[in-house]
């Protein structure tokens, strides 16, 4: 039986260590087609990234952070009741993030986050806790799983059919320009990469603070649910420092095995997914770098010349999406059952 502030100071350390292993995978997508068109040194794509998805959170808010800290209500349950389940959630998602990262496949840490608090309140506290946002729906809005889940599940879609129109328009509009003027679309690399990071860390790093702001309720040290400024610094820390360090297993992936990316490509596809995070963050609603990133490039792919995009590899990544929430959902269940026995 471990004290509430030893259980906090763990549960503090392993969401950091969430954001890390977040940031770890999300580089690779961020910076995987500039590497790819051999424009941006590794180097350089990576603390541009850094920077400004350092500099995401602390500037956009806690939107999505409010979304995902509050779609499992845990203030009135018993404290080693929701305890339980704030740990359960969290070792789902750092199990699955740890497993797909050494299989070197681009899963959605933000899916596995989503389908442990599922799993874990299910398990911990009954389906009336969980805030399933079908009335709301019916009613015309967004809010509670359902906003969860159109951020993770359509933003996908959306970013497919964006890098497909993106790049459709930009093959059209530079048809007839030549290599004089490359460096301009090299320079608008940068902006695109400094654009995407900034969206990353204003809504992959706000799961990681929803987790620190949920015990922070489950140990009773705030009365409603709340992410505290150094909470905020903490989790952007993290997170851009998994970003420094990268995943390159999946920059292979992504930046050479679906398709033969140029230069055009690479701007089309951050861009493109850059655009569909920041509509995301601004409702609040989370989505996954991972998924948009590819999921844009692959509408790129589809645009420039589907009969060369290697569907093969998409086909395997798509099996990780649609394994992620049922695999972390039963990771949940299954760590806050053992925590109910010890806490």
């Amino acid at each position: 039986m471990l004290d509430t502030q030893t259980l906090f100071i763990f549960v503090f350390i392993s969401v950091l260590l969430f954001d890390f292993t977040n940031g770890f995978h999300d580089t690779a997508d961020m910076v995987a087609t500039s590497i790819a068109a051999h424009t941006i040194r590794p180097s350089v794509a990576i603390f541009v990234v850094a920077l400004f998805t350092f500099l995401g959170p602390i500037i956009a808010g806690v939107a999505v952070a409010d979304t995902v800290g509050t779609f499992v209500d845990i203030k009135t349950v018993d404290k080693a009741v929701a305890q339980s389940v704030v740990i359960g959630a969290l070792f789902a998602a750092i199990s699955y993030n740890i497993s797909t990262w050494y299989f070197g496949l681009p899963s959605s840490t933000s899916n596995s986050l989503a389908g442990g608090l599922v799993g874990a309140g299910l398990m911990g506290i009954g389906s009336s806790h969980i805030n399933w946002g079908i009335e709301a729906l019916l009613n015309g809005k967004l809010d509670g799983l359902m906003k969860v889940i159109s951020g993770l599940f359509i933003s996908p879609i959306f970013a497919f059919i964006t890098g497909f129109i993106v790049l459709k328009l930009f093959l059209y509009l530079f048809k007839r320009l030549t290599i004089k003027v490359e460096p301009i679309f090299i320079f608008s690399q940068y902006f695109g990469i400094a654009w995407l990071g900034f969206t990353h860390g204003a809504n992959d790093a706000q799961k990681g603070m929803a987790i620190i702001g949920m015990m922070l309720l489950a140990i009773g040290k705030t009365q409603v649910f709340e992410i505290p400024m150094w909470v905020i610094l903490s989790c952007t820390s993290a997170i851009t420092l998994g970003t420094i360090f990268g995943g390159w297993s999946i920059i292979k992936t992504l930046g050479f095995k679906i398709y033969k990316i140029r230069l055009l490509d690479s701007v089309a596809n951050m861009f493109s997914a850059a655009l569909v995070n920041s509509i995301a963050t601004i409702i609040g609603a989370p989505t996954s770098t991972t998924q948009v990133v590819t999921s844009s490039l692959l509408g790129n792919g589809a645009a420039r010349n589907p009969r060369r995009t290697q569907w093969n590899v998409a086909n395997k990544i798509i099996k990780a999406w649609i394994f992620n929430i049922p695999i972390s959902m039963a990771l949940g269940s299954l760590y806050t059952y053992l925590l109910l026995k010890v806490l």
